[in-house]
């Protein structure tokens, strides 16, 4: 183990983040009742150039009239390559109720594109005199991004999570594909005469998961574009989830309960956990570092396995 230990994640749950469009301000207050752990009201790309006024201006507005309960609240702002971006920081900061938890960061290509909206966060945060520190979630979506993952990671004191955008990445590294996540037809081996599909995704992910655990973020599964296919998505998610990522988007509401299944400690998993946490603890007033468990070793390693289950139980029982 390096000297610098694996700080923790945030404590909160993040098992389904449902999106919805700023323009469509009737959809917030079911939004708001939805099971979703993370709610991100968008003002990029499901939005029209033409209504990203309004729709900073329905968000400001919902902010601070709608009760989002314990919800994490989230607003996806533009790209730094728009000229939309910095009026909604400004807008938000400036108009918006301190209700607001964080802004998505999307497209983010190096550890200096969140610096410059830190910066901004940090000026008008200090000039209206916030009380509430806003977090950052960004979007990996582009080959530079992916390379330099670890550095964005560590990039502001204020980042939170990490999620992967498939479609544009998929744009940006230039791969054959115009489907959102899943498997996909041609990527595709033979065995036995026999065709399997692995998984296209999987070495994003686990970039994104490995410097999100190293900075102590919360590693997220973006989304899956075909809402009709919930196989695939639950699949999807359970590789993801295997991965070591803590959730997904919800593109639409049919997908939230999928998103909350798969990444919900079951109870067997619960009771196992406890049961090797009390293992450990007697191994330990006995003087032992190990101890056996269901013919298995259990050590500080399957402590701490066992120590993420429990809390994120406890996290959604709370």
């Amino acid at each position: 183990m390096s000297f610098r230990l694996q700080p923790l994640p945030p404590a909160r749950l993040n098992r389904c983040q449902l999106f919805g469009p700023g323009s469509r301000e009737t959809l917030f207050e079911k939004m708001a009742r939805s099971a979703a752990d993370v709610i991100n009201l968008d003002l990029e790309d499901s939005v029209a150039p033409d209504d990203k006024a309004q729709a900073r201006r329905n968000i400001i507005q919902a902010i601070g009239d709608i009760d989002w309960g314990t919800k994490t609240l989230s607003v996806r702002i533009n790209g730094l390559d728009t000229p939309f971006w910095y009026r909604d920081v400004v807008d938000l900061l400036e108009q918006a109720d301190e209700r607001l938890d964080q802004i998505m960061i999307p497209k983010a290509g190096c550890a200096a594109d969140i610096y410059a909206v830190d910066a901004l966060v940090t000026a008008i945060e200090r000039a209206k005199g916030r009380t509430k520190r806003l977090n950052f979630e960004v979007i990996i979506e582009s080959a530079a991004g992916i390379c330099h993952v670890e550095e964005i990671a560590a990039s502001s004191p204020r980042m939170q999570a990490i999620s992967l955008g498939a479609a544009d990445f998929a744009a940006s590294m230039g791969m054959a594909t115009t489907g959102i996540g899943g498997t996909q037809e041609n990527y595709y081996m033979i065995r036995d005469g026999q065709k399997y599909w692995p998984d296209p995704w999987h070495w994003a992910q686990a970039a994104i998961v490995a410097a999100c655990r190293t900075h102590g973020l919360l590693p997220v599964d973006g989304p899956f574009g075909d809402f009709s296919d919930k196989d695939g998505f639950v699949a999807q998610a359970r590789r993801s989830a295997t991965l070591g990522m803590v959730g997904k988007w919800a593109i639409h509401p049919s997908q939230i309960a999928l998103a909350n299944e798969v990444f919900s400690p079951d109870e067997a998993a619960v009771t196992e956990a406890r049961e090797i946490l009390a293992a450990m603890e007697k191994a330990k007033a006995e003087g032992a570092g190990a101890t056996v468990y269901k013919g298995r070793l259990v050590d500080i390693a399957s402590i701490k396995q066992a120590e993420v289950i429990v809390r994120q139980f406890e996290l959604i029982a709370g």
